[in-house]
């Protein structure tokens, strides 16, 4: 029903257009082994006639099973051209059995008893072209699927009001469709995002239960008209439109209207009691050939509970079913936009015939550097971050390049120097035709992006932003790939109220981080503030009364000031290891933590040794790399040079944009069924934010032990749990 559905909308669009006194129509949904002709017989009207009225359909071999044809019965249909043929497609029978001929039958005999043409007889039993019917011969009779004479021709639809922290998905499952149904149902809809707006309106099939022949008794409910029940109330407690319940009961218009007394027919009451939507369920969409059995073993679900919360199943299982999930079933899924996604290996899913056009846009600012005075030149390099982050970034970047090679996987690359100037930008972008090309990586500079994003908006080719974590103007097609502030803080505060017990919480503050000194209060209500002298340093007497002895004590440090970081930490260190018990165990424990890790925790006031005293925690959109294939692809290919961590960063962008478009190749598409990805040190999980983007929220935990800095696990925090 619901590829049904899908194609339907083709010919509702197309009825819509036209006169009513024009043509009369009817649907017809094309079944297994029927074809443009044998409907057209059907019908007793022309295949041209059909493909007229179906300007969808392009030949007969379009007419497949499920597709929904519009069917004009009467009127002036016009003949086809004489250079025009419409093609004769063999009808595919469902099976055969056999008939032995006996005395004195004949041709039309058989074809009346089967049901089937004269020519379809021949079609299976060849021997009847150049030999008369004899007795004793044995043929093939096909059988082919029965037309349904009560198969519905009309479906009706209802206007819907999308309801907030609705989803497509959400609305498809709501109605039994699918996302590409209600597409198609509106094509306003924009498709390469995923957004809905609370109070849009949407065009959805009627539920069924609007005439009796659709319902079965037991659906319904006797319902006795009590005094001043008007149409629309009635309709507003049931659920249904007002219309419908007419459908229901024609008594109404014969009597003039609802009166009272008046017994009716309605439908049962609506179960309300869980609205379905992202804050109570997620959602999974059925694919081809997927069983039961398998996804409830994906979805980490009984057989009983999934056919409970989607009776639909009772039906079958069908491709592009949307069914619903318990929201505490995402722990250990991977879901993106309340939509359960399929793990997809990239690796494992190159098509090598792809061959993308990547384009760099970086400011190496060879305008700049003089390659012959080798001193200037490194001293310039050591100096300027724009030139560290853009060679660091794009030598990584190169080994992304040699990997994707060695997948077997052709790349053409162009490379720009942005010269970190707008004029330079605008002088590519004129200069340097955009077509054809699959993605742009770079610039770093917001100005130059900004640019470069609305120039290639216009070709829809995406933009990937090495650097930067969001901009000023709104871009639908640029990709993030580091996370928000927001994104970042939200990872700390959400995985440090799943590990606090009873901890005594302090927050330090200056006066620039207020958005993160409020996050953490509405976090942890209890939080006691430290007072600031100047917004600089602590006011150490009032400090070190609100450290307790009786509980740990969770420090949250937010500012950029290098000074206050070192002051601060310095003061936490000698409160860490002051005073012991008479066991020797600290009497005073503190752990340190921050929401907006900046160079200020980087700056050389600050003591490492400290940092690590304390497990100074902190969210980050990289980890520390490792020994991998990565860092000993980098030393091979640059003479034993380790790589930074823009080197990294660099590999890592370059490697996932370049393995999603040898998958598909078109980042949008791919970027709908590609969840979390995760390489090196650098994690990607896009976030489609509508107009404003595509924004990274893959982040990590961060913390020191023992002067190094690793990943942060629960498991870390297992005293306090």
């Amino acid at each position: 029903m619901k590829k049904i559905i899908l194609q339907l909308v083709f010919a509702v669009l197309f009825l819509v257009a036209l006169p009513v006194s024009a043509q009369n129509y009817a649907t017809h949904a094309v079944k297994e082994g029927e074809t443009l002709q044998s409907i057209s017989q059907q019908y007793r009207v022309t295949p041209y006639s059909i493909l007229q009225a179906n300007k969808e359909i392009k030949s007969a071999a379009d007419v497949k099973v499920n597709t929904i044809l519009v069917i004009p019965l009467k009127g002036n249909v016009p003949a086809p051209k004489k250079e025009e043929k419409v093609e004769q497609e063999e009808i595919k029978p469902i099976g055969f059995s056999r008939h032995r001929v006996r005395k004195k039958e004949t041709l039309f005999g058989l074809t009346q008893k089967y049901k089937i043409t004269e020519e379809q007889l021949k079609r299976y039993n060849r021997e009847l072209y150049s030999e008369p019917l004899k007795k004793g011969m044995v043929l093939q009779i096909p059988k082919f699927p029965a037309v349904d004479p009560n198969e519905d021709k009309e479906l009706d639809f209802e206007t819907y009001v999308v309801q907030p922290k609705e989803t497509r998905w959400s609305i498809a499952h709501k109605y039994g469709i699918t996302v590409d149904s209600l597409l198609v149902l509106n094509p306003e809809l924009v498709k390469n995002s995923d957004y809905l707006a609370a109070g849009q309106e949407l065009k959805l099939p009627r539920p069924k239960g609007d005439s009796l022949k659709e319902q079965k008794v037991e659906l319904f409910n006797s319902y006795t008209v009590p005094p001043k029940m008007t149409l629309y109330s009635l309709g507003k407690e049931y659920g249904i439109p007002s219309d419908s319940i007419v459908r229901l009961n024609p008594e109404i218009m014969k009597e003039g209207g609802l009166k009272e007394g008046m017994v009716i027919r309605l439908p049962k009451k609506k179960d309300m009691s869980g609205v379905v939507n992202t804050e109570n369920y997620i959602f999974y969409e059925v694919k081809p050939k997927q069983n039961i059995f398998r996804i409830t073993q994906n979805l980490k679900i009984s057989r009983e509970e999934l056919f409970r919360l989607n009776p639909d199943l009772e039906n079958g299982l069908k491709a592009g079913m949307v069914l619903k999930l318990p929201k505490e079933k995402a722990e250990g899924l991977e879901v993106k936009n309340a939509l359960v996604l399929d793990k997809v290996n990239l690796i494992d899913s190159i098509d090598v015939a792809n061959r993308p056009k990547l384009v760099f846009m970086l400011p190496f600012r060879l305008d700049r550097v003089d390659v012959n005075d080798r001193e200037k030149a490194e001293n310039m390099i050591r100096t300027r971050r724009d030139l560290t982050v853009s060679l660091g970034f794009y030598t990584g970047a190169l080994v992304a390049l040699d990997s994707i090679k060695k997948l077997g996987v052709s790349v053409d690359v162009k490379t720009y120097d942005t010269e970190l100037n707008p004029v330079k930008v605008k002088e590519i972008l004129f200069r340097d035709n955009l077509a054809g090309v699959s993605a742009i990586i770079g610039p770093i500079a917001t100005n130059a992006l900004d640019e470069v994003a609305v120039q290639a908006a216009t070709k829809n080719i995406p933009v990937i932003a090495p650097i930067a974590s969001e901009s000023k103007l709104s871009h639908g097609n640029v990709f993030f790939s580091v996370p928000r502030d927001a994104v970042l803080r939200q990872k700390m505060l959400d995985f440090m109220a799943k590990v606090h017990t009873n901890e005594n919480i302090i927050i330090v503050a200056d006066s620039t981080h207020q958005v993160a000194h409020d996050s953490i209060l509405s976090k942890f209500p209890a939080a006691q503030m430290a007072r600031l002298i100047d917004n600089k340093s602590l006011h150490l007497d009032q400090f070190l009364v609100k450290l307790s002895e009786d509980r740990e004590n969770w420090v949250f440090l937010e500012t950029d000031q290098p000074n206050m970081v070192a002051s601060v930490t310095s003061i936490l260190n000698s409160a860490n290891t002051a005073k012991m018990d008479a066991e020797g165990e600290k009497k005073i424990k503190v752990r340190m933590f921050t929401t907006n890790y900046n160079s200020a925790f980087e700056d050389e006031a600050v003591s490492k040794t400290h940092l690590s005293n304390l497990k100074f925690t902190y969210p980050s959109f990289y980890r520390e790399a490792g020994e991998d294939a990565f860092t000993k692809a980098y030393r091979k290919r640059f003479n034993g040079l380790e790589p930074d961590r823009f080197a990294i960063r660099g590999f890592d962008v370059t490697f996932d944009v370049l393995l999603k478009l040898a998958h598909k190749n078109n980042l949008f598409e791919t970027s709908k069924i590609v969840g979390l990805t995760e390489y090196t040190g650098n994690s990607f999980d896009y976030f489609n934010d509508w107009t404003s983007g595509y924004f990274n929220r893959a982040c990590y935990l961060m913390g020191y032990e023992d002067l190094r800095i690793k990943e942060v696990k629960a498991d870390d925090f297992k005293s306090n749990l």
